[in-house]
């Protein structure tokens, strides 16, 4: 029966209900963030910690402190004028006072803080207009003496309907039912000490009830040993769930495609350029990846213009040649057209037709496009509309995904499913501008098979990269005038599409007007992400045409963009975007012949962080250096796009700051994946649970 049974009678494996306190409906409720079982409790780690071990003078607050005070009710007082306000005045015993406000009460709780009552108080203190105050602070009425807090107070990530204080009860409870290190162990005891960390059981049991002498700076920063004992743990369990995705794979078969097609000669001369040393290198494993029968797993890197889509497109006529469809996958419909645009211009002449597929086709034309799919189509390029129930492959036998970490696993994984036939998968290619750090390619990526295009094609001129504030947009907008007079087109690229309140920032609808009316003689176009696909495309034709000189645009030409008489790009509120998304943009320019110039302009003042970040744009056009910085500055989620890059979001690990414990974890995952599988099978459940669909690959 629920809440009979002791912490004895409990193990990891117990269902929720098991616990105290906690019937179906809760159950339910925790079930909503992976909560199920006990064993999800010990794993479950808390999002910050409060020190409710000691009391503050309210004397000693300043601004921004987080503290515990007590005192008794000197006044309160309900107002409703604009919005309901409950406001209390404490008085602490050396006579200092301290305001309370409340903007969600009712009645009841209002009157429990009566004249003369005693609270004890925690929150953060802020300057009010009649001295400092707390907004909302956790209160507790004292009726007698109230012990303080014998260690720190873990605050917890929770749910709807759930309090977090109700999740710390039922994380004690299950602390309780912890087995000893031999039980809950996944990693060998020689391990542990040579990373010189403790056992799992005391890590857990330190990270949830801390002692008051914790390190609080350790813990916050998330540097203290338990943490970095279960970060270990976390990395270790992604990394193995990512291998044996790949293990799972390569079990099954694929098409073998074992030569180039007869096409290669003139697919190579329509190029009107010869690939690089770089590009025939990872062009080289490519082939040998589709000539083994096994299904191909491979990530091509490559900084802005490597020449990615040249070497996609040869393996893509191997595949075709060979008898099979290949299938483009981009994000966006701008990126997604250009790829449509360069594989006719190359594949055209072979006589190989494009199908094109995206979801702002008409009701007419798709039809028509998924029926070319299911029956004759070759060369097959969309957006997510490719993923769709609807779209039925006649023979997929090569998938090429661009920029994946705006899909995500799951997107990848349906686009191999509709593939599947008679036991084969398709191989998958894999294409990225944004340079994954050695560090984040070990964890994030470990399924994959990575080449690196490392060499710029002949003729490419460096960026030269200037940093500028916006007092000076005047001087900029006549720099553009001299730029087209000279026969070159220009971006302008704005982080906003239109006025927002909340931002200092420059719209591209008001830079588009304040452009027209500053330069009345030239033709300037305007491309944004809300749009009609038909009118951005046009937008886009026309400025790669030179019907305009100049392009007002938003973050959406970030990527696949490819107007090589275009040398000016100004970037506005670049201290709003990270390295990675500064250096796509950037690599708009400089993809012809002629010396090419990126204006970044900022809003004063620019803080410490922003101006690191402009300066070493400035200095460097290394993209994987620019990775590293950037892995360094904003982490491995905003780096890789969002969660949707293929890794669950880490409830401690940090690949920047952990980067050290990384080799250890490859050494132990080979060693597990021998010497003990069920170990693997218990970490993999703990850290990841059921996000882990794409592990049966």
């Amino acid at each position: 029966m629920q809440g009979d049974q002791s912490p004895r009678a409990i193990d990891g494996s117990s269902p929720l209900v098991a616990l105290r306190g906690v019937g179906p409906a809760l159950a339910e409720k925790l079930g909503r963030i992976g909560l199920e079982r006990v064993g999800d409790l010990w794993f479950h780690l808390p999002l910050r910690y409060e020190d409710r071990t000691r009391l503050s003078p309210i004397a000693t607050l300043r601004p921004g402190d987080l503290a515990q005070v007590e005192g008794r009710v000197l006044a309160a007082e309900r107002s409703f004028r604009f919005r309901p306000q409950l406001r209390v005045v404490l008085i602490d015993e050396l006579q200092h006072t301290l305001t309370l406000r409340f903007f969600h009460f009712n009645k009841a709780q209002a009157e429990r803080f009566a004249p003369d009552s005693r609270w004890r108080v925690y929150g953060e203190a802020r300057g009010g207009a009649q001295g400092l105050e707390m907004i909302h602070p956790s209160v507790t009425a004292l009726v007698g003496p109230l012990p303080l807090a014998a260690r720190l107070t873990p605050v917890y990530p929770s749910t709807e309907g759930v309090h977090p204080q109700r999740i710390t009860r039922l994380v004690d409870q299950a602390l309780a039912a912890l087995p000893d290190d031999a039980e809950l162990e996944c990693v060998t005891p020689a391990r542990v000490r040579e990373l010189g960390l403790g056992s799992l059981r005391a890590a857990l049991i330190e990270v949830h009830q801390p002692p008051a002498a914790a390190d609080q700076n350790a813990l916050i920063e998330r540097r203290h040993p338990a943490q970095l004992r279960l970060a270990f743990d976390e990395l270790l369990a992604h990394h193995l769930s990512l291998r044996r995705l790949r293990h799972a794979l390569k079990a099954h078969a694929a098409p073998r495609i074992v030569a180039p097609g007869a096409g290669r000669k003139s697919l190579l001369a329509g190029f009107g350029f010869a690939l690089t040393a770089a590009q025939r290198r990872v062009l080289a494993e490519i082939e040998v990846d589709l000539a083994r029968g096994q299904p191909m797993l491979r990530l091509v890197q490559g900084d802005v213009g490597s020449g990615k889509t040249a070497v996609a497109a040869l393996a893509a006529l191997s595949a075709i040649d060979a008898g099979w469809q290949v299938a483009v996958l981009a994000p966006t419909e701008v990126l997604a057209a250009q790829h449509r645009a360069s594989f006719q211009r190359w594949f055209d002449p072979l006589g190989v037709s494009v199908c094109w597929l995206s979801g702002a086709l008409g009701a007419a034309q798709r039809r028509a496009a998924v029926a070319a799919i299911a029956s004759d189509a070759q060369l097959i390029v969309g957006t997510h509309a490719l993923i769709q129930d609807s779209v039925t492959f006649r023979k997929l036998g090569l998938a090429i995904i661009d920029e994946q970490h705006r899909f995500g696993v799951h997107q990848r994984l349906t686009l191999r499913d509709k593939g599947a036939r008679a036991g084969l998968r398709p191989h998958q290619l894999i294409l990225t501008a944004t340079p994954i750090p050695r560090t984040l390619a070990m964890t994030a990526y470990a399924d994959l098979d990575i080449s690196v295009i490392d060499e710029l094609p002949a003729g490419r001129t460096p960026i030269t990269t200037v940093v500028l504030s916006n007092s000076r947009r005047a001087e900029i907008i006549q720099r553009i005038r001299r730029y087209v007079a000279d026969g070159h087109q220009a971006y302008w690229v704005c982080t906003l599409i239109e006025e927002s309140e909340l931002l200092d920032a420059q719209a591209a609808e008001a830079a588009h007007a304040e452009l027209i009316a500053a330069l009345p003689e030239l033709a300037i176009g305007f491309v944004h992400g809300r749009m009609r696909a038909a009118e951005k495309a046009q937008a886009m034709a026309d400025f790669k045409a030179g019907t305009l000189a100049v392009l007002v645009a938003t973050t959406v030409i970030e990527v696949g963009v490819d107007v090589p008489n275009a040398s000016l790009i100004i970037i506005e509120n670049a201290e709003r975007l990270g390295l990675a998304q500064l250096h796509q943009l950037r690599g708009r320019v400089g993809r012809g012949a002629v010396a090419s110039t990126c204006v970044l302009l900022y809003q004063s003042p620019l803080s410490g962080t922003a101006r690191a970040r402009l300066d070493l744009l400035r200095e460097t056009g290394d993209g994987f250096r620019i990775a590293e910085k950037d892995l360094e500055l904003r982490g491995p989620g905003e780096v890789l796009g969002t969660r949707q890059a293929g890794i669950a979001a880490f409830r401690v690990a940090d690949l920047a700051r952990d980067a050290a414990l990384l080799p250890h974890v490859a050494k132990t995952a080979d060693e597990l994946l021998v010497d003990d599988p069920a170990a693997v099978e218990r970490l993999i459940g703990r850290w990841i649970g059921a996000a882990t669909r794409y592990a049966d690959a």
